[in-house]
């Protein structure tokens, strides 16, 4: 390998911009404000416009930075899939598959101790809004399609088999346990940890 390809391999990523890093500042005090008027009035009760006014925004700036009303509770999860793939990816290969995917959901686990309340109030709105489990229960779909090709390489289950029901069934338990845990953290009010929750819902289906 040259020298110049070996140096353009490591060259670090490319920093945001400034575009990038407003962007980024408007949709963390949207989703602020917003969350703070579904948790006073009710998600269903809060509308765009209100949203839209309190955090100084016009509704179709509002609209521009998230899609829909359950994507700005939602928007989050975007970025939380690729880090759970890439996590999963990571792991050693000769880990099994399961333990495979426990371990890849740390990075939620951490996400779940650098802000516990915020998250606390994300999940009580995400489990009391039909509107919500079901754009969620999309979301998690998408996470599912991209995790099963590489469970299905850990199991040597190739394309060329798509009949074997293994991947996708370990993957869609893995995700259940994920909901179970994080529906017993609402329900104590977070005074067990994620991580205990989560190791009791995935480790029930191996005893």
């Amino acid at each position: 390998m040259s020298d110049s390809a070996s140096t353009t391999d490591h060259t670090p990523p490319k920093p945001p911009g400034l575009r990038e890093r407003m962007r980024a500042t408007v949709r963390a005090e949207v989703t602020e404000v917003a969350l703070r008027l579904f948790t006073d009035q009710g998600f269903e009760r809060t509308t765009a416009d209100q949203i839209a006014t309190e955090a100084g925004v016009s509704r179709a700036s509002l609209f521009r930075y998230f899609g829909t009303k359950e994507d700005i509770v939602l928007g989050g999860l975007e970025g939380n899939g690729p880090q759970v793939m890439e996590a999963l990816a990571a792991r050693p290969d000769e880990e099994r598959p399961w333990v495979a995917l426990r371990r890849a959901f740390d990075i939620l686990v951490r996400v779940n101790e650098e802000a516990p309340e915020q998250t606390l109030i994300f999940l009580r709105l995400l489990h009391d809004t039909p509107s919500l489990r079901a754009r969620h229960f999309e979301k998690q779909l998408k996470w599912q399609e991209r995790m099963v090709p590489e469970i299905a390489r850990r199991l040597e289950a190739g394309p060329g088999r798509p009949e074997d029901p293994r991947p996708t069934a370990l993957v869609a338990a893995a995700l259940g346990c994920l909901d179970a845990a994080a529906r017993g953290w609402v329900a104590c009010e977070g005074t067990v940890s994620l991580a205990d929750l989560l190791d009791r819902a995935m480790g029930a289906l191996t005893e």
